[in-house]
């Protein structure tokens, strides 16, 4: 019984190869002697990551084509010694090709093991990017005539340590170990079919003479050692960041609860980096903080809006459905936030005094945000002042954030 697999029973359809890329993998694995919770599998939308449930290691399952941009995060993150692995078909590979080019680029410590059947087998058989030009499929019957992209090529071109492609039958664990013990972003292309398209429409294919006939290469590439993009944790010195947490934790974060705040304003205006710094703030004082932005796609025309939650909790939903304080500093705001007003039962909204009078079902507390430091600076004013007033974050760490705290004292 493997180590790697919870289970021998695989979920894809019968005779499919990626029951043999599923067991390569683990074999690979078993090979470097490497825990499998010391292993991340990261799985891309297609038939392939239905092995989510049969690894035992760590499984984490992306959006279509996003699946090396998640494992990146993952692997600049984790220390050396974890292995990311990234299973990934050759549509998935063709939507997100810019996010493999750019891990190859920066040498993420990750491996992208590609699964290609030249077809989307999860949506019917239609071609993909890795298609070769004479394979038949659904929407192409008589072959693309398009020539396919070399991922290999690309990937060594773009500065990946290791590249290899190899025909999904036999034994191809050696590869694959190769590849999971580079110190850097590696790429492994697997050469497969599908049961389920291939035979219906290339009734006479044979997998090794196709990869041949469409110049499909089998090897490995590599290029000169180089540094892991991680990222980097400074010693000596204490960071600002430090000594802000040191001052939060000796006035002691007010907060004793989840804490929902909306704030509306006008694109261009600053109200992302005000929600950001109050989110940022609040993080450095030991709290938890989500922030979720909401604007137009023009982006610096109309509203903008950013929802922060604030706990001394972990925050397992970020969703807010009546906000404790609701802050609008604009009239775009102001039109953006009516809905989310009618709503509360409770709590305070705190309004800039330009704005016309409103109909609230809770206090509403009229302040002039927008004349003391400019537009610009209305939303970090506004956040400055709740905060302030709620006493939810210390004096020090408002000041992070807060314009007045930036005005020069005058000399004596």
């Amino acid at each position: 019984m493997s180590t790697v697999l919870l289970t021998d029973k695989l979920p894809y359809c019968p005779g499919c190869t990626h029951h043999h890329v599923t067991r390569q993998t683990a074999k690979a694995l078993e090979k470097l002697g490497v825990s499998p919770l010391d292993v991340v599998l990261v799985t891309d939308i297609g038939c392939h990551g239905i092995a989510d449930a049969v690894f035992a290691t760590h499984t984490v399952h992306g959006l279509h084509g996003r699946s090396t941009a998640i494992a990146a995060g993952i692997a600049m993150a984790l220390p050396a010694g974890k292995k990311v692995v990234v299973f990934i078909g050759d549509g998935g590979a063709t939507i997100g090709l810019q996010h493999i080019l750019e891990a190859a680029r920066m040498n993420v410590p990750l491996t992208v093991v590609v699964h290609n059947n030249f077809l989307y087998g999860m949506t019917g058989g239609q071609p993909s990017g890795l298609t070769p030009p004479e394979f038949k499929t659904m929407v192409a019957p008589e072959g693309t005539h398009l020539p396919h992209h070399n991922l290999c090529e690309l990937v060594h071109e773009a500065g990946a340590a290791f590249a290899a492609r190899v025909v999904g039958l036999g034994d191809f664990s050696s590869t694959l170990a190769d590849a999971f013990a580079q110190d850097g972003f590696a790429l492994v292309e697997v050469l497969e079919m599908c049961t389920s398209y291939t035979p219906k429409f290339n009734p006479d294919f044979k997998l090794r003479q196709v990869a041949e006939a469409a110049g499909y290469a089998v090897g490995s590439w590599t290029n000169p050692p180089r540094p892991p993009f991680r990222l980097q944790f400074r010693g000596g010195k204490p960071s600002l960041l430090s000594q802000l947490k040191l001052v939060a934790r000796q006035e002691n974060v007010g907060l004793m609860r989840r804490l929902a705040i909306v704030l509306a304003g006008s694109a261009g205006e600053g109200v992302q980096y005000a929600a950001e710094s109050l989110a940022r703030a609040a993080v450095s004082g030991g709290l938890h903080a989500t922030k979720k932005g909401s604007y137009p796609v023009t982006v610096g025309v109309g509203f903008s809006a950013a929802e922060i939650l604030l706990s001394p909790h972990p925050i397992r939903y970020h969703g807010i459905t009546e906000p404790d304080f609701l802050v609008i500093t604009s009239e775009d705001g102001l039109h953006w936030a009516k809905p989310k007003l009618a709503t509360m039962r409770s709590g305070r909204v705190f309004v800039d005094a330009s704005l016309p009078q409103l109909e609230s079902p809770v206090p509403v507390e009229r302040r002039d945000f927008r004349t003391p430091f400019g537009a610009k600076n209305a939303a970090l004013l506004a956040l400055a002042t709740v905060a302030q007033e709620e006493a939810f974050l210390p004096e020090a760490l408002v000041a992070t954030f807060d314009p007045r705290a930036k005005v020069a004292t005058p000399k004596s």
